[in-house]
């Protein structure tokens, strides 16, 4: 960010056709990915274009499951309850957390595009193989601020990423189902839930307690730096660390509780579970749809939580606290300057949803997004979003 307090602009481009003839296409591929039904679903990993990188991806079975958590259950939260049958239908979910390995090829893509939209005062073009169909262009995080922090909590070579908004991670999810030509989203939080849980009815994937968590996650009593005060967090000494250097839970899932908490469509709605008491819905109906900016839906706990706050049916609410530090007015609506304790985890459906059903995974359904970016420039872009109706 330029520190100067211009406003984030992004760019929503409409050339949404040929995005989505290239999802329709999905050719058969060698690495087990494509699959026409459930029983035919196996582990692949996921090669994203023009790069080496790949992540692993793993099927999770069809089935249902008891949202929330038990009045005894301890640790337990009002939030988190009553509890109520979600139908989770066949997906395959992220072995591992979103490493900045994946998440910079995002954000490095777009951000040369944006910078050279205006120079010297004026408009030029950018070419076509710079920029990207029906993805919106992130700004540079703070890097005064944040890279030095990131730098000594670990980047390279399998780190989760972090401090993105829930905006940002959705954008992340479009940009990477464009480059394989899959569809990649956020889990709802009752499909997050039933990944982590695996089976199992008791407060962690692993049991009843937190006796054995510390081979199961990074959380606050175990992710700090006693033997070297330069890494981590310089205010925490401690940090997240690479993924999948714990356990994994039944379903082979790594990182489910700890490390970094992990991003899901929703919006965070205290009492959001009572209105399905009694009654058995489909994960998709469970779904609290965003109307606002704040506050979003975290799950698993993360490095600097409590025990029980890694419980697989904890919930945490991402407010603008986790942005305070922000320079820029209004605030970033793509980093979390406070949030290096959030990343995020992606999932692709079995059955290919219809395009409509994509951009409601993908775009911002909110107005203050959508008002913040529209016939609005500062001194690097100009960006029109959606160009008001005639009469509006």
């Amino acid at each position: 960010m330029n520190g100067h307090g211009t406003t984030l602009a992004i760019l929503l481009l409409t050339a949404l056709a040929s995005f989505a003839s290239a999802q329709a296409a999905q050719p058969e591929q060698p690495d087990g990915g494509k699959a026409g039904s459930e029983k035919e679903m196996k582990p692949y990993a996921q090669l994203i274009a023009d790069t080496k990188v790949k992540f692993d991806m793993v099927p999770i079975p069809s089935g249902k499951f008891k949202l929330g958590s038990p009045d005894d259950e301890k640790g337990r939260k009002k939030d988190e309850g009553p509890r109520f049958e979600v139908e989770v239908e066949a997906m395959w979910v992220g072995k591992y957390e979103v490493t900045w390995d994946e998440f910079l090829l995002f954000s490095r893509e777009y951000t040369p595009a944006m910078r050279g939209r205006w120079k010297d005062g004026k408009r030029v073009e950018v070419p076509k193989d710079q920029t990207a169909d029906a993805v919106s262009i992130p700004k540079p995080m703070w890097e005064q601020e944040m890279t030095p922090i990131l730098n000594a909590m670990g980047k390279k070579d399998g780190y989760p990423a972090c401090s993105m908004s829930q905006f940002s991670a959705q954008q992340y999810t479009k940009w990477l189902s464009k480059k394989t030509g899959r569809f990649y989203r956020l889990p709802t939080e009752a499909e997050w839930e039933y990944a982590c849980r695996a089976g199992t009815k008791t407060a962690f994937s692993h049991g009843k307690d937190s006796e054995k968590l510390d081979d199961y996650a990074w959380h606050y009593y175990n992710s700090d730096f006693d033997e070297n005060l330069d890494l981590g967090h310089p205010d925490w000494g401690a940090a997240y660390r690479k993924v999948g250097l714990k356990k994994p839970n039944a379903w082979g899932l790594c990182d489910m509780h700890g490390n970094v908490s992990e991003w899901c469509i929703d919006q965070y709605i205290a009492d959001h579970y009572a209105q399905f008491k009694g009654r058995t819905v489909k994960a998709k109906e469970a779904v609290a749809w965003r109307k606002s900016i704040y506050p979003g839906v975290t799950r698993g706990g993360d490095w600097i939580s409590d025990q029980e706050e890694c419980r697989s049916a904890a919930r945490f609410a991402a407010t603008k606290k986790l942005n305070e530090q922000d320079p820029n007015l209004p605030p970033s609506y793509w980093w979390l300057t406070n949030g290096y304790h959030v990343g995020l985890r992606v999932v692709r459906p079995l059955d290919e949803p219809t395009e409509e059903e994509k951009r409601r995974y993908w775009d911002p359904q909110i107005k203050d997004l959508l008002d913040m970016g529209v016939w609005q420039r500062d001194r690097e872009v100009q960006i029109l979003v959606d160009p008001p109706k005639e009469g509006k």
